[in-house]
């Protein structure tokens, strides 16, 4: 079962997350038929996601979240809920790299360099956008400078994914801090002496599971849990009430031209498919709505 852990620790300075995300990520795979190196680049971000998601305060708040990079594995975009509902596509789910000089998967060639953008709906006016450079295309060196540089909160990540030799995900999560204010400097080197030791979360939970690492690694933790999946909001409504959007006019002129609307979801890789029947009978339920 996915999890997610979140508190304080450190003599309550450091606000700690941990996350175990192995089944989210079979679940990307599985959707999306990833090669190894697009599910550790995908799945990285997805437990990122999850956690700037665990951040959400109000039930209707909503993120997405926009790797641009100019790597082998082109835009990566993930969305999420407060609820902890993920999903997430990549352009490319098949690339592949050599491996890199460390012999693992080359996650940095996949991403390559470009920007950040996050985009958060939290029940204002306008939805709040932030953004920042990848410097790296490893993913949790990129987020941790996007928060550092677009939200002002130190922040230091561990994020890994371990493909197994039959192609599914044997092992990912993430652990996160982030300084409270009036952290001493003690507090900050105990919790950067343990990220150092994180290189390798990956296979921390394939072996032990975040429950196990937690109560290994934190002796004064005081946590909340939380399920986490990958779900995908689209439904047959959903699509109908985007197509209606487009006017009666656009909908016809459509049909002409291609003899079906067909709309493809990229986070489930669901496709929905319009005749003109269906088209006829979503006007007529339109409009004896209104009546």
């Amino acid at each position: 079962m996915d999890i997610l852990y979140k508190g304080l620790a450190f003599d309550n300075q450091i606000s700690v997350t941990v996350i175990e995300a192995t089944e989210m990520v079979n679940e990307a795979i599985k959707i999306h038929s990833l090669s190894p190196l697009a599910a550790a680049a995908l799945g990285r971000t997805l437990i990122a996601g999850t956690f700037m998601a665990s951040t959400l305060k109000g039930e209707d708040d909503r993120l997405s979240i926009t790797l641009s990079g100019d790597g082998v594995g082109g835009h990566i975009v993930v969305a999420g809920d407060s609820f902890l509902n993920m999903r997430g596509y990549i352009d490319e789910p098949h690339c592949e790299l050599p491996l890199n000089a460390k012999g693992k998967l080359d996650v940095a060639g996949c991403v390559g360099k470009g920007r950040i953008t996050v985009l958060k709906s939290m029940g204002l006016k306008e939805p709040y956008t932030g953004s920042a450079q990848i410097v790296s295309g490893e993913i949790a060196e990129d987020f941790a400078s996007y928060y550092t540089f677009s939200e002002q909160q130190p922040t230091g990540m561990a994020l890994g994914v371990k493909i197994g030799t039959d192609l599914t995900c044997v092992g990912a999560g993430g652990v996160i801090f982030q300084t409270l204010p009036g952290a001493t400097d003690e507090a900050i080197d105990k919790a950067e002496s343990l990220l150092l030791t994180l290189g390798d979360i990956s296979s921390v939970m394939q072996n032990e599971g975040a429950e196990n690492f937690v109560k290994r690694a934190f002796s004064d933790y005081s946590y909340q849990t939380f399920k986490h999946k990958y779900s995908c909001v689209c439904s047959k409504e959903y699509i109908d009430s985007m197509l209606l959007t487009l006017g009666k006019r656009e909908l016809y002129q459509t049909l002409q031209k291609e003899g079906k609307i067909e709309v493809h979801c990229h986070f489930c890789n669901k496709k929905y498919t319009y005749d003109e029947e269906a088209v006829n009978n979503l006007i007529i339920n339109a409009i004896s709505k209104k009546e």
